[in-house]
């Protein structure tokens, strides 16, 4: 096998160190014609959680302060932008998913941090 570059391709399996949950949309009636959504737990994955940049104010704990993160996992079909990755207490919205490669090996989610 060939080695990866840095910031090239897939992440060797051994890079996936961080144990998050993949959190799926549950939509439901809210009463008054629309719908509402909430998330239920789903499965425990192993990925690669990388920070990539943060914008507004110089506080990451601050209110208004958005961080955008690169979390890579094994291939896996169905997971788009209205899912939600859990780390920790933490949660990530899913705001981009892309296979770098495209051989459905692995899956790159940019993701948002949700701040209470």
């Amino acid at each position: 096998m060939r080695p990866v570059e840095p910031g090239r391709g897939p992440a060797p399996v051994g890079d996936l160190r961080s144990r998050v949950v993949l959190w799926l949309p549950q939509e439901a009636a809210d009463g008054f014609g629309g719908v509402r959504t909430t998330y239920a737990a789903g499965p425990a994955l192993w990925a690669r959680v990388t920070p990539l940049r943060s914008a507004g104010t110089p506080d990451a704990a601050a209110p208004g302060q958005l961080v955008i993160h690169r979390v890579e996992i094994r291939w896996r079909d169905g997971i788009g932008t209205g899912h939600r990755i859990g780390l920790g207490a933490r949660r990530l919205a899913v705001r981009a998913a892309f296979d770098p490669d495209e051989r459905r090996r692995r899956l790159v989610l940019l993701c948002e941090e949700i701040r209470p």
